[in-house]
């Protein structure tokens, strides 16, 4: 039964260090199937898309990705992710679970490939444009200890007209994830 951890917050050390790779043999450990299965439960809850380990205090190499769109991006767990391709240039406005009420300004690659292993150890490979491409750029930027704000500009609460329409499709997004894990848990 997957369980809600605190997400914690900037400010402490976890979400500073750089997060250490895991041995694929610790994903025949039940306890680590566990904590995967946490991390989205809290993802879900939170409401959020993505989420990464040391946003729930482990440091380990490990997110958890769910846009929930008709693309199909998601649900992928991605274990010792790296990016093989990075492209182009894009603007992006980022808010974060371990930051919350707070948006930034800041650039982000058009594209990239993000190699690594799923839950059960075999090799993944996404392709990540738009939305989901930012969304996988800002959990390896989670795993190597930086956070949004260290890369933005402007970091500020949503004030404008075009903040809070870009607040709302990520609390949209948010509460679709919300609504699908109530029914798949209300279906288990």
């Amino acid at each position: 039964m997957p369980y809600i951890r605190e997400i914690i917050k900037d400010g402490h050390p976890t979400l500073r260090k750089v997060a250490k790779k895991v041995d694929l043999r610790e994903l025949n450990d039940p306890m680590f199937q566990q904590l995967i299965d946490d991390m989205f439960e809290t993802m879900y809850h939170a409401p959020g898309i993505g989420l990464a380990a040391p946003q729930v205090n482990v440091s380990k190499r490990l997110f958890v990705v769910d846009l929930d769109d008709e693309e199909g991006h998601g649900p992928y767990v991605v274990v010792n992710p790296k990016f093989t391709t990075i492209e182009g240039e894009i603007d992006s406005i980022e808010g974060c679970l371990s930051v919350p009420g707070m948006i930034g300004d800041l650039k982000r690659h058009e594209r990239v490939v993000c190699s690594g292993f799923d839950r059960d150890g075999k090799k993944i490979e996404l392709v990540g444009t738009g939305l989901f491409g930012r969304c996988l750029q800002h959990e390896m930027d989670h795993l190597d200890g930086i956070l949004y704000t260290d890369k933005a500009q402007n970091i500020r609460a949503a004030v404008t007209d075009e903040e809070k329409a870009a607040l709302a499709e990520v609390e949209a997004e948010g509460a679709a994830l919300e609504r699908n894990a109530e029914v798949a848990t209300a279906s288990a």
